[in-house]
């Protein structure tokens, strides 16, 4: 089992910055991979970038140069640094975790950005 805790969302103007972090607990050591997914409203959940416990990285096109994943093993967490965002990264944006085939997933965290 693995408690996912999201924080640092909010809103922001086109062109700001918002970094996000996931906070790990429990089976953090059979941990495969995490990433970050978001989902707008009457869209489906999509993956906007994961790292896996090697730290390998994978993002989506639509990111790419903007956001970037990283992780602090030493704190169990990990975070997504987001530059230059634009009114469609607007999403509820989910943690989720990796543990063999399960997944895992954070409560969500709101990021608006405003034109």
């Amino acid at each position: 089992q693995v408690q996912l805790v999201e924080s640092g969302g909010g809103l922001v103007q086109a062109g700001g910055s918002l970094r996000l972090s996931c906070a790990a607990s429990g089976s953090i050591f059979s941990i495969n991979a995490m990433g970050w997914y978001r989902q707008a409203p009457g869209k489906r959940r999509e993956l906007v970038a994961s790292i896996t416990s090697s730290g390998s990285t994978n993002y989506a096109d639509s990111v790419k140069g903007r956001f970037t994943i990283s992780r602090d093993n030493a704190k169990n967490t990990v975070y997504l640094q987001m530059n230059s965002l634009k009114p469609e990264d607007t999403a509820v944006y989910y943690c989720n975790a990796l543990l063999h085939i399960f997944n895992y997933w954070g409560q969500g965290t709101q990021v608006t950005v405003s034109s």
